[in-house]
This record gives structure tokens, sequence and C-alpha cells, in this order.
């Protein structure tokens, strides 16, 4: 029989692996025709992800076929609501419509969760015709600075920041608004605390936990994912608290047949939803980071409950979570008998990022041999001559680590060392990265993007004098201002410290010019080991 799976890039290789491991013959769409995953499907065919009766029209060619059409699927995309509307129409397995439209747009999700007491953020729904002059006094009047704002219809940070002020307001409404589908942006206040992702399946009445890990997010006024770790240590009434919240949330959409995300945070009041998703997570986690800690094929078992068969291993290998209630939902019922399979070991996800520029070398400095490392995957985007920058949404990242250990300190320290050497060299005297290194920003992302080690002080700067001769280490001559606790403690993006990045310079550049001492320190403060090399290249 055929499966029909909505997406043929990164994210939906296992899908197509874990289909044909079932026997099925996968049957892609995407509207990219060189997207990555087309080798490996059966059959392809172009059709848009946002065409939900074309989608409809091609399902009805495959049901009516000899091999019939056992399910539509999809994991990793904004899209659930298509599978929802095909599955709906053709009588298979799914979520229903409305319940997939409730999980997809951001505003409907938000009401269903206040209309069913539910803990979310407050908000209100803008579109274009709603940017004036009063727009922020009335957005002020429920919520106080930071605000959040986001499309209401994308993923992967798109569009997505925090408002800290009134000058960043406008600009931020603005592009939301732009990256929305359908026009539209919502604005929520801020929720303080740890941030989770947590997948599920829901399947017969039950809710079974299927990946529970902590995301990373840095560097205001956006909300980058700099990896995240699985499975998240938490206490145990914590951790069973989050999970009921969640379950709370997905009932309140309507979730009934197949998978669930959440992003949700644990504030001083207790856990707050920030969104929940009717399908598999991306970001590397439910084809990846889960199945490495946990041994369970998650998509597999999605799959399986798409057509309509049950999910034997999650059943067999799950364990019963309690329904704890949090303070901001006492009076809530228990929607879903709870469940969750268990990690067995440590999956660490990080990503490394660039400096704004022009890629001119991609390289790992150091050859690593750590068992722990399962995965390098960089981005394709990201190619000789192709520009980068630094990241203001999770697709804009240049590549993503993995590594696996029983030992979460192992798993970590892995990842990040992994990071550490890959290597982006810029190439020379490129307007963007010049402005970068002078410390010129946008005035609505005040601090954005962010300094590799900080920002030196003028009096630092003076006590910075003469040039550092050719060809010589670099290393013998780093300034008594840098060799204080307090710069030898600090980590750039890319998690390596000032030593790490100065070693690293001499291994890249073993020759080199004359560098001025004050250019060339202010700056690998400003921009860490590619604009350390990058003024030495547009030096020669």
């Amino acid at each position: 029989m055929n499966v029909l799976i909505l997406g043929a890039g990164l994210m939906q290789v296992p899908a197509i692996l874990s289909a044909k491991e079932l026997g099925y013959k996968t049957c892609v769409i995407d509207a990219d025709d060189k997207a990555v995953a087309i080798p490996k499907a059966d059959v392809f065919r172009k059709i848009d992800l946002k065409d939900k009766e074309g989608i409809l029209e091609y399902a009805k060619e495959l049901q009516s076929s000899k091999e019939g059409l056992a399910a539509v699927f999809t994991a990793g995309t904004d899209f659930s609501a298509s599978v929802s509307y095909v599955c709906e129409k053709l009588k298979l397995p799914a979520h229903s419509y409305i319940a997939a439209t409730n999980a997809s747009v951001k505003t409907q999700m938000r009401q269903c969760f206040l209309d069913n007491k539910v803990p979310s953020p407050a908000f209100i729904k803008v579109g274009k015709a709603d940017i004036d002059s009063s727009l922020l006094s009335k957005c002020l009047s429920k919520m106080d600075f930071p605000l959040v704002v986001k499309p209401v219809d994308n993923m992967g940070a798109r569009g997505c920041r925090m408002v800290r002020s009134e000058e960043e307001f406008k600009p931020a409404v603005d592009i939301a608004v732009s990256c929305s589908r359908s026009g539209y942006a919502i604005i929520e206040e801020y929720m303080e605390g740890p941030e989770y992702s947590i997948d599920a399946l829901v399947y017969n009445g039950t809710f079974t936990v299927t990946g529970f890990a902590i995301r990373h997010i840095k560097y205001p006024p956006y909300f980058i994912e700099i990896g995240h770790t699985m499975p998240a240590v938490l206490e145990k009434s914590v951790h069973d608290q989050l999970i009921s919240v969640f379950a709370l949330g997905a009932k309140a959409l309507g979730l009934s047949c197949g998978a669930a995300k959440a992003d949700i945070k644990f504030t001083k009041k207790g856990p707050m939803i920030g969104e929940i998703a009717g399908r598999l997570s991306g970001g590397y986690m439910s084809g990846w980071t889960y199945p490495y800690a946990s041994d369970l094929n998650l998509t597999k078992q999605g799959l399986l409950i798409a057509c309509g068969r049950e999910p034997e291993d999650l059943i067999k290998n799950r364990k019963p979570v309690d329904f704890e209630k949090s303070q901001l939902c006492m009076d809530a019922e228990k929607p879903y008998e709870l469940f969750e399979v268990p990690c067995k070991r440590t999956s660490a996800e990080r990503a490394w990022m660039s400096i704004p520029g022009t890629v001119e070398y991609i390289e790992n400095i150091n050859e690593y041999t750590d068992k722990a490392i399962f995965d390098f995957l960089p981005r394709a985007t990201v190619k000789l001559g192709g520009k980068v920058d630094f990241p203001r949404n999770n697709v804009e990242k240049c590549g993503n680590i993995i590594a696996v250990s029983h030992n979460e300190k192992v798993a970590v320290s892995a990842a990040q060392d992994a990071v550490s050497n890959v290597f982006i060299t810029l190439k020379a005297n490129t307007k963007e990265t010049d402005d970068f290194l002078a410390g010129k920003t946008n005035s609505d992302e005040k601090d954005f993007p962010p300094s590799a080690f900080g920002k030196l002080s003028q009096q630092e700067l003076d006590t910075i004098q003469g040039q550092i001769p050719a060809n010589e280490k670099v290393a013998k001559y780093i300034p008594q201002i840098l060799k204080n606790a307090e710069y030898e403690s600090k980590v750039d993006w890319n998690f390596n410290t000032i030593k790490q990045t100065v070693e690293k310079f001499d291994e890249l550049r073993k020759n080199h010019p004359v560098l001025d001492s004050k250019t060339f320190w202010s700056a690998l403060m400003r921009g860490g080991l590619q604009a350390a090399v990058y003024i030495s290249d547009s030096s020669k």
C-alpha cells in the first residue's frame, strides 16, 4: 500500500525510511522539486503543501489505485492541517481538521487554551490594518514589556522576537505580519522561565510522551535555540506538572489521533504553554535525538497510528505518569491516561553560527574521533560563495551536531567540542563583515548581533598597544587585560574561550601579516575566531 508523506526535506527523511521499513510504498510531495529527500522516495510529485485541494486529489488518486492508500503523514512541517483535511475527507486516521487547525493557527490555539483554562500567555491578534498609533497602547493595557511578537502560522521562529521598548514595537509587528501566510501576527506577554520541548503520541484515549528536552535559547531580542538536551533532568513534581499541562492543552485543541508537540515553560506560576502543534517536532528531535536516547523509533510508531495499526513498541515500553495539577489549573480533570517512554541515555544537539559575511571556505579545525558524535549536519544553504549572517531565527543557523552518551556531561561536552571545531572562513574586505565588526546595529535591535566575548571599554583598549609581528604566534601577545578571570571564563556562541580562539587562530594562520594589536583584539572580542581570521586575511 501507499503512504503519502508531506514534505521532502531533511526532517521528513525518518518518515520515508520508517514507511519503507513497514513495507509501504512512499509517495512524497513538496513544492521544491530539488528537495534533499526526493531520491529516497519511491514516487515524487511536485505539489505545494499549502494546496489542500491539490493534495486531496492526489490522495484520491492513490486511494483508488491498485495499491491503495494506508495513511497521510507529515513530521517537522507546518502542514498538519493539510494532513487532517485530506484524512477527514478520505476517512483515514488523524486528528480532526478543526483540531489540526487549532494546533496550526496560534490565535485559535490561544483561544482554545483560554476557553478551557489552560495556562498560556495573554495575547492580541493583529493584521496589517490593525497596525496604527493605538495598537501599542491596546497591548500595554493587557500586558507589560517585554512582549513577544510572532506570525500566527509559521515555524522555526521565523518573524518571532521579543519587544523590549516602544522603538522596537512597530518594526517587529511589521515583520511578523509579513512572515505570516495569512497576514496575521500575535502579540503576547513574555513568559520567564526555562523552556522545554515535548513530543507525544495520542492514541485510543492515551497520551504518551515520546521525548522531553530542555531547549537552550539565547540572543534576545530573538529566540535562537543553540541546541537541546534530552532528557531534561527535573524533579518528579515539575516533570509531571509539565506533562499534565501539555496534555490539558492537547485536549483543549481536540487532538485525538496522532502526534502532538509542545513548547512549554516552567514559570514562577508553574507550567505555561508557548504552543502545541499537531505533528512530530522538527529540530532533529523526533527523528534523531529521541530515538538515539530511547531506542524507540518514534516516527515509525506515529506512522502505525496513521495507518490504523497498533503502535506495539510504544505500548510495550511506556510507563505511567501521574496527573499533577499546577497552581494555575487546580480544577482541571485528567484529559487522557498519561504515559512516557523514558530515555536510556542522553542526546545533546548543538548548533553552530556565523558572523555576517560571504563564505570562502568551510573546514574542521581538528578532526574529531569522539565516538559520542553521531551526526554532523551542515545546512545546505551554507555553501561556498553564499551569504551567512548571525541567525534571527532557527533556520538561519549554519548546522548542527548531535552527540549521544550514557553520561550527560560526556554527550554535552562532545557536542560542544565538535561545534567549536567547525570553521567558516569569510571572504576578506566585505561590507557586511566590516559593518558587524564596527558594531553597527539596527535601531530596533539593540545589542544584536551580540559580541563573542563582550566589548572592550575605551580604558581597556588604551592598554593595548603596538603590533603583532608577521607569522608570530598571537598566543604570545594576548593582552594582560584579557587574562583576568572575567574574560578567561567567557565562551562564545560556538563554545570557544578566548584562549581556545587564539590557539585555533595560530593553527589556521601560521603565516599572517603584521597585525595591529588594537584592531586584532577588538575584532576577536567582537566576532571570535572568524573575526580574527578575517582581520588577518583583510590585512594582507
